[in-house]
């Protein structure tokens, strides 16, 4: 079976689309179990984003209700406030005096007109059905792959291919779980391959090389925030390992960690602390490569009012 974010017992993932009639967009939600630790490295010179401040280590909240990610550029934020009222109906959130207040980081591609239509792109309604989603699905269900959810109108290398949405896991002897979910809107291409523009020297891309990769990685290992956030900014290297260029001017690169604490890591002594942190955060490098690599796979061909993006590999 192929291996997917959802390996890590407790993360349920929830993908919305819509394609034709000038849309070319959707919405992913990831759902941790309630309780799930989180932080977020946002390395992009462009970044779209919603609520990640709160993801600092030195927050007053650790813990993460849901993740986002979205297509529809900053406008597609909007998507986080449905899924923000989908957790508040389910009673999950930050308590305060008189319900709860659910902490739902969010984080967008750039993909604006990509079906032709620059005005459709997803809304709150969308982000609320993407986090339902989510919530039915079972627990260790597929992943679906390619052109779903933020991956719908994905295109990378300055717009030359399809790109969308990728996962991967790896297990770890101590029984460690790590899963990587990309969502590849790249302006580069997997290592060491130019795109054709570049190749050819076109200085104007077709679509507006405007890009990002999103990836949540999650763990079902005991980490606390500051952890999190380490975990996410290793997992950096897994973006720069598949895509060159990778974290440029033009990209949103954004990775969020989440730990659901199930599985405690050997803390018996200062070096074993390192050494378990390090193979985990090594882990989370390689997932996020391969959640990449099998995103750029899985996209197809797709024909819309605004062109025609072939596949990688299909011409």
């Amino acid at each position: 079976m192929t291996s997917k974010i959802t390996d890590v017992p407790g993360i349920r993932v929830g993908h919305v689309q819509r394609i034709g009639d000038g849309w070319l967009s959707g919405v992913t939600v990831v759902l941790p179990p309630p309780g799930t630790v989180g932080s977020v490295d946002v390395r992009g010179g462009g970044p779209g984003t919603h609520e990640t401040d709160a993801l600092d280590p030195t927050t007053l909240v650790p813990t993460v209700d849901a993740v986002v990610l979205t297509g529809g550029s900053a406008f597609g934020l909007v998507t986080a406030h449905g899924a923000q009222r989908w957790c508040e109906e389910q009673r999950r959130g930050f308590a305060v005096p008189g319900g709860v207040v659910p902490i739902v980081p969010a984080a967008a591609i750039f993909d604006l007109g990509r079906g032709g239509d620059f005005a459709a792109r997803p809304d709150e309604a969308m982000g609320y059905e993407a986090a339902g989603a989510a919530a039915a699905s079972s627990e260790h269900a597929d992943v679906g792959r390619g052109n779903v959810g933020a991956g719908t109108g994905a295109v990378i290398g300055r717009g030359a291919f399809k790109g969308g949405v990728g996962t991967s896991s790896i297990t770890l002897d101590s029984g460690v779980v790590v899963g990587a979910l990309a969502v590849v809107n790249a302006l580069g291409m997997p290592f060491g391959i130019s795109s054709p523009q570049a190749e050819a020297g076109t200085s104007e891309p077709r679509p507006p090389a405007l890009n990002t990769t999103l990836v949540v990685v999650a763990t079902n290992a005991v980490l606390d925030p500051a952890e999190c956030k380490r975990t996410a900014s290793a997992a950096h290297a897994g973006l720069a390992r598949a895509l060159s260029p990778s974290h440029t001017l033009a990209d949103g690169d954004t990775v969020f960690a989440l730990a659901t604490g199930a599985v405690g890591l050997d803390r018996s002594s200062e070096q074993a602390r390192q050494v378990s942190l390090i193979t985990l955060q090594s882990a989370a490098a390689d997932a996020v490569r391969l959640a990449v690599l099998n995103g750029v796979a899985a996209a197809e061909s797709i024909t819309t009012a605004a062109g025609t993006y072939p596949a990688y590999g299909a011409v």
